[in-house]
């Protein structure tokens, strides 16, 4: 028997702006794929052959001997897979969609899959296959949530192996913890892993290390923002820098996610041993937090005297503040824009990237600007950080759209040392 696993495309911001690559003078990044797949394939029972599709890399839609077609995918793909899908379905093979997208709007999914899995699916998995065999797949299976002390390390592998001249992804996701009890307003991942955070054990950690340094990988931690959240997890996660710094594998992690909050709550000896680990980038994600949200809004002076200090302190620590600014909030108007410029150039930041707030499908967020009759589309294509999606409060939709493309633009207009950079350096998702 033969599983097909499927990572379906979907647009990055130069993909939906074309002229960003005009202006922004950097190496475009085609990311690895999430974890997801890798999740569930690690969970295939023995006797079945695996196979793997990257569709941004290579058209997907190409005949296949499998017995079962699984997706799995997020909303910006979700266009893109549902396409898939059906097409699958054309040729006769059965099909199971998993991810992100399935478990938060299963009810767009179903018309067009044999099965959605809702939640984790690695412990349904030889279930849905083996129904899949006996041609009793159920319609949804879950939702469902794991015992992480039970799951073997995902199939990175099969990842590697898809590896191309034109695709050779540096880094991978490395998932350190599941679940988060946060509520942020856009985030799905409390609806996809639930409200309660729950630690991987450290040799599942470091196996996933231990595959990824066998293939020359690094590692980047991206998801686990609940690990700061509790002074324990705090403890946990120093714990994992000191094992890293000394096994001597001070390259294994490209970067770490982080929020302001999180690194002024950070103390000085957990930023130094971070630090002693090799990590020497944050990806210091904006938007969400109760200080991005406000200092740029020129109401908010102390939230904008903690901006400058989180950038400050992981600057001093030797890391620097890849810094991601969001655009289109509540709070947010057309002087916004020139915020967001202003501080950059006063906190010295090299990189950042932009994006439009995205009210992601069944997230607070959502059910909020829908009750407000603000939801302008349902093209899902549309939902990945670069196009208006909703109706802004302070702004029309055009000045926002414009405002995201001058961020771009007159951040690098600014910085015409970029070119110092290395390549590596100079790398960026857009």
């Amino acid at each position: 028997m033969k599983v097909l696993f499927v990572y379906p495309r979907f647009q990055r911001h130069a993909d939906s702006n074309p002229e960003l690559r005009a202006f922004v003078p950097m190496k475009e990044y085609l990311g690895s794929p999430s974890l997801g797949i890798a999740s569930v394939a690690a969970m295939t029972p023995p006797g079945w052959e695996i196979e793997f599709r990257d569709d941004r890399v290579l058209d997907a839609a190409r005949p296949t001997d499998a017995d079962v077609v699984a997706l799995s995918f997020f909303t910006p793909a979700a266009t893109r897979a549902l396409e898939l899908a059906d097409w699958f379905r054309a040729q006769g093979k059965p099909v199971v969609a998993g991810g992100i997208f399935p478990t938060m709007m299963p009810a767009e999914v179903v018309p067009h899959v044999d099965a959605v899995v809702l939640g984790e699916g690695e412990a349904v998995w030889a279930q849905v296959l083996d129904d899949a065999v006996h041609k009793r797949l159920q319609p949804v299976y879950g939702p469902v949530i794991c015992d992480l002390d039970s799951l073997p390390p995902p199939r990175t592998d099969l990842y590697f192996s898809a590896e191309g001249p034109d695709f050779h992804p540096d880094d991978y996701p490395l998932q350190v913890s599941r679940g988060c009890p946060m509520t942020c307003v856009a985030c799905a991942l409390p609806g996809t892993m639930g409200n309660k955070l729950r630690a991987f054990p450290m040799q599942h950690i470091q196996a996933q290390l231990d595959l990824m340094e066998a293939h020359g990988k690094r590692a980047n931690l991206t998801e686990d923002t609940g690990w700061f959240t509790t002074t324990a997890a705090g403890r946990r996660m120093g714990q994992l820098f000191d094992q890293i710094a000394e096994r001597g594998r001070t390259m294994t992690i490209s970067y770490v996610g982080i929020s302001m909050p999180m690194i002024l709550a950070a103390g000085d000896r957990w930023l130094s041993r971070a630090k002693a680990a090799g990590v020497d980038m944050f990806y210091l994600v904006g938007g969400f937090d109760p200080i991005t949200t406000r200092a740029f809004t020129g109401q908010d002076d102390k939230a904008l005297g903690r901006a400058f200090e989180a950038v400050r302190k992981a600057q001093d620590h030797g890391i620097e503040p890849y810094t991601s600014f969001m655009l289109g909030n509540d709070d947010d108007d057309a002087g916004t824009v020139d915020r967001m410029l202003e501080f950059s150039d006063r906190a010295a930041l090299r990189k950042a990237e932009f994006a439009i707030f995205t009210p992601y499908p069944n997230t607070p967020s959502w059910h909020r600007l829908m009750a407000e009759d603000r939801i302008l589309t349902r093209r899902w294509e549309r939902y990945n950080d670069a196009n208006v999606v909703f109706r802004p409060a302070r702004m029309s939709v055009e000045e926002l759209h414009e405002g995201y493309l001058r961020l771009w633009k007159e951040f690098y207009q600014a910085r015409p040392d970029v070119w110092q950079m290395s390549e590596v350096e100079r790398t960026i998702q857009f």
